[in-house]
């Protein structure tokens, strides 16, 4: 990512375990680097942590991110990644898709901001129906970058 970053003129930080092993060590930092860039919104897209409370207070209202599945289904502790879309297949479930909302202290609990669904094939696998969700995030984490920077949320 930081590579990526830097081939398109964007300036990046590594903030993670192995240079800030303990965690408010490493929140700490997180805040510094935030706050001497003004940052003004957060986006958590692929971050597969929980922030600290210290964190979420520190920029209430503009950490955002982006989640596989419809929030309130198939979310909080150990849904992520392909167990979300193993879940919904498993649940028998006619549709997926994606939730942008708000971090809060919870695990997936904060207000949700955008979702756009997808429908579950019958022959789907979580591969097939990762890609479709996918697409989608792809769509609404951009519309919701755009709403807070018109100051719609």
């Amino acid at each position: 990512a930081l590579t990526r970053a830097a081939n398109h003129g964007i300036e990046g930080v590594y903030i993670g375990k192995e240079n800030y092993p303990q965690m408010e060590d490493r929140t700490e930092a997180i805040i510094r680097a935030l706050d001497e860039k003004k940052t003004d919104l957060v986006i958590l897209a692929g971050y597969m942590s929980v922030l600290e409370p210290k964190l979420i207070e520190a920029y209430r209202n503009r950490i955002i991110n982006i989640h596989p599945s419809l929030i309130p289904k198939y979310c909080g502790k150990g849904f992520y990644g392909h167990y979300v879309h193993e879940a919904v297949l498993a649940g028998g479930e006619k549709e997926s898709g994606a939730t942008v909302h708000f971090v809060d202290e919870g695990v997936d609990t904060g207000k949700i901001i955008l979702q756009k669904s997808v429908p579950v094939m019958e022959d789907d696998t979580p591969d097939t129906l990762a890609a479709r969700v996918l697409e989608v995030e792809h769509e609404i984490l951009p519309q919701a970058v755009c709403m807070f920077c018109e100051g719609k949320l």
